[in-house]
């Protein structure tokens, strides 16, 4: 694993990269993602197809049978893992002023099914809260208590970057199957026991595409308001292909359990798939999730089996990993051949490696997408795989017209 300040082959870390904020530990901790919130225009469908396509399990449920009068909010989570989503859409778009379903609806109009919330688990909501406000975060709601039979939370939010919301979510007693307010579901989907297990885990990563020259605002928001720190960063003189290029600096906390890549467009010859993003999108937004599985061609297998569609490499990939593994003391267990027929991408430093691989894009705007990790004691993003990553990406912007 890279350590802070140390330079190491094939990762492009520098003295000022994992400093933490102030040098100290804030005031609280955070413990990785609770969920993330999808703004979608038919929930029940959608949430089919994330477990269908992906092996996610229903478990809660909120809508007109639960009280819920405005929205209706499926939850889905990985079984072999805690990766949660919540997917939500509005039931009724005149109900209640700001907040209400009506601005759910108009999110949906300007940005299609997107996220909209990214959740975090932390141990103290109101202080984080406080402090995020006090140093200029838009409040979207205050700390508050919820309760059920289940237990209570104290959850309070944020903006940030695209309109986008963190909600900092502290447990204090909560068994439930997800938040105050939800009903369990217990019904298994007849079809999913015909499908493989795909074992996705945790969200390991999850990427907000700006536009040009705000990536560097965004980033401070994220060390001013949370106190996050620089992890990792790239500028586009080392990441650019003939066409296009990014610049892209990896915000975490204290402890390395949230980890947000906030990228860019750079000028080049043609358009940047980021820049394609913000103009599908319409502006800033949260444009891929990262999901860590302990096997990566397991799950890859079974997900093209369930009907996933990946991003395709040069066969020409493959002859250079070899030839770079081989003059390197890192020894890959999976068979390379293997990883070559599933399309994985490889990228190492001189302590271990990781294995990823990036959905096409998974709704008719070229904006979301999903990756699937495997980290063997690289805690890094695949910087060696950025070009033949970007060249692959830039094929299929030519072929919907966006290059």
């Amino acid at each position: 694993m890279a350590k802070p300040g140390q330079d190491i082959k094939g990762n492009l870390w520098s003295a000022a990269d994992a400093q933490r904020a102030d040098g100290e530990r804030p005031d609280w901790k955070f413990d990785g993602f609770h969920h993330l919130e999808f703004y979608v225009a038919n929930a029940k469908q959608v949430s089919d197809w994330y477990c269908i396509r992906m092996g996610f399990k229903k478990i809660a449920y909120r809508g007109l049978e639960t009280g819920s009068r405005s929205v209706a909010t499926h939850v889905i989570k990985a079984p072999a893992g805690n990766a949660t989503l919540a997917i939500s859409s509005p039931l009724n778009p005149t109900f209640g002023s700001a907040g209400g379903a009506g601005d759910m609806m108009m999110d949906i109009a300007v940005k299609g099914d997107a996220v909209k919330t990214v959740a975090f688990n932390c141990n103290d909501a109101t202080k984080i809260y406080n402090h995020a406000v006090k140093e200029g975060a838009k409040s979207i709601s205050p700390p508050k208590e919820y309760n059920d039979e289940n237990g209570t939370v104290i959850m309070a939010s944020i903006e940030t970057y695209g309109h986008c919301i963190h909600t900092l979510v502290q447990t204090v007693d909560y068994k439930g199957p997800f938040l105050p307010g939800y009903k369990a579901v217990e019904h298994d989907d007849p079809v999913m026991k015909f499908l493989p297990d795909t074992g996705i885990q945790n969200i390991d990563h999850v990427v907000g595409n700006q536009p040009d020259n705000m990536m560097r605002h965004a980033a401070d928001w994220y060390y001013k308001t949370l106190k996050f720190h620089r992890f990792w960063s790239v500028d586009d003189k080392q990441i650019h292909t003939e066409y296009s290029s990014l610049r892209s600096e990896v915000v975490a906390d204290y402890d390395h359990t949230i980890k947000m890549p906030i990228n860019e467009p750079a000028n080049g010859k043609k358009k940047s798939q980021i820049q394609e993003y913000c103009d599908f999108h319409g502006g800033a937004g949260v444009q891929h999730i990262a999901f860590h599985t302990e096997d990566v061609c397991a799950t890859i297998e079974a997900l093209r089996a369930r009907g996933m569609k990946f991003l395709k490499l040069p066969k020409k990939y493959y002859e250079n990993l070899r030839k770079r593994l081989a003059d390197s003391p890192i020894d890959v267990k999976e068979d390379l051949d293997r990883v070559e027929k599933l399309g994985l991408l490889c990228d190492f430093d001189d302590e271990g490696y990781l294995l990823q691989l990036f959905t096409q894009p998974l709704e008719d705007r070229p904006t979301l997408f999903f990756e699937f990790i495997q980290r063997e004691n690289n805690e890094g993003f695949g910087v060696g795989n950025f070009k033949a990553l970007f060249e692959s990406i830039e094929k299929a912007q030519g072929d919907r017209g966006n290059l």
